[in-house]
């Protein structure tokens, strides 16, 4: 079993900036991906951005250049800086761990609300 805690959402105006962390316990050490993904009120959850256990990062297009993921393997913390933020932003994000044998663990999200 793989636990994942988000953290860091809330209001923020637009063009403003905020850092979420997803702690992870458990058996880390079966986890292969960790990702970034958001739901958006009536739309389908969405990928946000990934990182591989090599470090390799994948982004949705419509955050490119404006998010980085990174971790921090020594606290098994994944982040997501989100810079110049839209009101197309708004969502529940939830943090996401693919282990080795492609099952998936979430998290129980967290709000990120961008006011225009």
């Amino acid at each position: 079993q793989v636990q994942l805690v988000e953290s860091g959402g809330g209001l923020v105006q637009a063009g403003g900036s905020l850092r979420l962390s997803c702690a992870a316990s458990g058996r880390i050490f079966s986890i292969n991906v960790m990702g970034w993904y958001r739901q958006a009120p009536g739309k389908q959850r969405e990928l946000v951005a990934t990182i591989t256990r090599d470090g390799s990062t994948n982004y949705a297009d419509s955050v490119q250049g404006r998010s980085t993921i990174s971790e921090d393997n020594g606290k098994n913390i994944v982040y997501l800086q989100m810079n110049s933020l839209k009101p197309e932003d708004t969502a529940v994000y939830y943090c996401n761990a693919r282990t080795w044998s492609s099952m998936d663990y979430w998290g129980k999200g967290t709000l990120v609300t961008v006011s225009s």
